[in-house]
């Protein structure tokens, strides 16, 4: 039988982590947040202006085990909030550490306004896998929690990765 393991990482409002426990809610998956060793500190703006800095620099923190073991999994979805046009840091940290091979992969991404190319690079950075429906959710563009894509886009692409998810699911069985 399929497995599914929803992992993500969510940093200031938790918009990434809203969209992955909707997610859970509507799959049953197991789910797992990226959590880095040394946490960001300081001012939003600040920890803003180090993740400039990081994904300029390509940095990839040091982060903590997870929860699940996604070797266990057949499918993984994985979300990040954008930084600086591409995932943050974390997210590059966990997708790099893993072997994709005969692993689907469910890329998600929240953004305010600005989603650059943070679902290009997650796959990139996934070779080998197959991938499922991918989704770019956008919040305000005040690094705020208001959702400003519709709540029924969001419903539509969770339904066919449940969808997706369960008939691989029974076709494995």
């Amino acid at each position: 039988m399929m497995k599914m393991l929803i992992v993500y990482y969510s940093w200031s409002n938790g918009n990434t982590a809203k969209i992955a426990e909707q997610m859970q809610r509507a799959t049953g998956a197991d789910i797992a947040r990226i959590q880095t060793v040394k946490p960001y500190e300081g001012s939003y703006m600040e920890v803003v202006d180090q993740g400039q800095r990081e994904v300029q620099a390509g940095y990839k923190p040091a982060i903590q085990p997870l929860a699940y073991d996604p070797s266990d999994y057949d499918v993984i979805a994985v979300g990040t909030p954008t930084w600086w046009y591409t995932m943050a840091p974390a997210m590059k940290s966990f997708l790099e550490s893993q072997d994709w091979q005969q692993k689907t992969v469910i890329p998600f991404m929240t953004h305010g306004g600005w989603p650059g190319h943070v679902i290009k690079d997650m796959k990139r950075d996934c070779s080998g896998a197959a991938f499922g429906p991918s989704m770019e959710i956008q919040f305000d563009s005040n690094g705020g929690s208001d959702m400003v894509t519709k709540a029924s886009a969001v419903d539509h692409w969770i339904q066919q990765v449940k969808t997706g998810y369960s008939s691989k699911a029974q076709s494995a069985e």
